[in-house]
């Protein structure tokens, strides 16, 4: 199996322990992670590594936010990066406590990326094609990315797991 992170972050797969399909031939990514995972998959199907399972954890999907919401995103971590991340961080565990986080380095760069990422269906059917089983968790509480537009894009080419009160690291309490 393998793990990756979400922006900012290192080592928070345990959040996830209960869902992760931890065969060798499993991928999995949280939030930003979920698109490095997707391009994984893509690139390893590619050169003719089999994968079965790709696991997508509150996925990035920010494709139906605005240009403005997205410009201002990147200017509030331009401006104080820190804060930006404690800021965003609270916002990932809303609406429950803040749990221990480690971080990674980031860069505004990655942050471009994961606001301006376009999830591909045709691509995403490719994979399913191939016989690659795509399931995408998503948290009804979720205050990070758009839930509802994520869980509509992906309920053609994935299953999808709604689940009920849960926060963007899919917490319930």
């Amino acid at each position: 199996m393998k793990f990756y992170s979400g922006f900012s972050l290192k080592n928070e797969d345990s959040f996830f322990e209960e869902y992760i399909n931890t065969s060798k031939y499993s991928a999995c990514g949280f939030s930003y992670g979920a698109i490095k995972a997707y391009e994984y998959v893509k690139e390893s199907l590619a050169c003719g590594k089999r994968i079965d399972t790709l696991q997508l954890f509150s996925p990035a999907f920010f494709q139906t936010k605005s240009s403005k919401f997205k410009r201002l995103q990147t200017i509030s971590y331009s401006k104080n990066e820190e804060l930006y991340l404690r800021t965003f961080i609270a916002s990932c565990f809303s609406p429950y406590a803040k749990k221990k986080v480690q971080y990674s380095t980031t860069c505004v760069d990655e942050l471009h990326e994961l606001l301006h990422y376009e999830w591909n269906p045709l691509s995403l059917k490719e994979l399913s094609d191939k016989g690659v089983k795509i399931e995408v968790y998503l948290g009804s509480e979720d205050k990070v990315i758009d839930v509802f537009g994520a869980k509509e894009f992906f309920l053609d080419t994935a299953t999808v797991t709604f689940i009920k009160n849960a926060n963007h690291f899919l917490q319930t309490n």
